[in-house]
């Protein structure tokens, strides 16, 4: 059986008012319109729902069970839209972001505690992983926004935002200092010094890898961490030559702690994008965090 929902509306707003001219008047129509609409309601369930009185209208036995089970619908309908105007609007809602753990501190930190300063009701949920596990989140539709390397995601299943460059290079700490005072081939700097790098698994390990492969170099690192935190640290404390993100040490360049090799064989800079399933809606809530972070 189909009846227009506009019916059971009509219908709910009368019983509710016990009247049809309240009716009219809740939901700006006619009187006879109302009435109308009851009748036809009626005609298609086969039975009364509404009976004159007095005051206005009374529940038949038929529509008291019809109106309880309306009650209960409608009651979910002026929900579902509380809460979509409230997604709308901002007041609730989730963020889902995946990003290595480096970009994250340096390049996204400060515009997440902008937008959960601005919008406190978001739930930000942000995911460290590889370029190749953001890619599938996103496939998989599990995030609403993916920071990742696009010198190998395929870019057809993504739409993208924004790109910016990072530029690779080896630093080190006091004990290693005269090795800047000029330029050294990564064959000498490799086969005499300990190499600090990040732990296979990740883009960054993987483009650094390919780097040395294109001059035949198979490196094999004294010392691979976790962290670029931590790879800062151990060239500080003179363990090695670190091979790091720049902008991502330029505190520590600047006050002495860290110093840049020059290299004769400079690595090729590599670009990052901020990216968003194609085909895929945005929310209201990933959609702010892209403006913010693009403004």
């Amino acid at each position: 059986m189909f009846i227009n929902l506009e019916l059971y509306r009509i219908f709910y707003m009368t019983a509710k008012l016990g009247s049809m001219s309240k009716a009219a008047k809740e939901l700006f129509t006619s009187q006879p319109s109302i009435s109308q609409s009851i009748k036809q309601l009626e005609e298609k369930l086969g039975g009364q729902l509404l009976y004159r009185n007095a005051k206005g209208v009374s529940l038949t036995v038929e529509g008291e069970v019809l109106f309880q089970y309306i009650e209960q619908g409608y009651s979910l309908i002026q929900t579902a839209e509380r809460k979509f105007l409230e997604l709308k609007q901002l007041n609730a809602g989730q963020l889902r972001i995946a990003v290595c753990s480096a970009v994250c501190k340096y390049d996204l930190l400060k515009y997440i505690n902008l937008y959960s300063h601005d919008y406190p009701n978001i739930k930000i949920n942000i995911k460290d992983e590889s370029s190749y596990e953001i890619a599938k989140l996103l496939d998989l539709g599990e995030i609403d926004i993916g920071i990742l390397n696009l010198h190998n995601a395929d870019e057809s299943n993504f739409n993208l935002i924004r790109t910016f460059e990072m530029q690779d290079c080896f630093v080190v700490g006091e004990n290693y200092k005269t090795l800047c005072e000029e330029s050294i081939s990564i064959q000498k700097l490799t086969e005499n010094y300990p190499i600090i790098m990040l732990q296979k698994g990740g883009n960054t390990r993987e483009y650094i890898d390919k780097y040395f492969h294109s001059y035949g170099i198979d490196i094999t690192p004294q010392i691979q961490l976790s962290s670029m935190d931590l790879m800062v640290e151990f060239a500080i404390k003179g363990l090695g030559i670190a091979c790091v993100i720049k902008d991502y040490v330029q505190k520590e360049l600047q006050s002495k702690l860290l110093y840049e090799l020059t290299i004769h064989e400079n690595i090729p800079a590599r670009n990052l994008g901020m990216v968003i399933r194609k085909g895929m809606p945005i929310s209201t809530a990933a959609q702010k965090f892209i403006e913010i972070f693009c403004a």
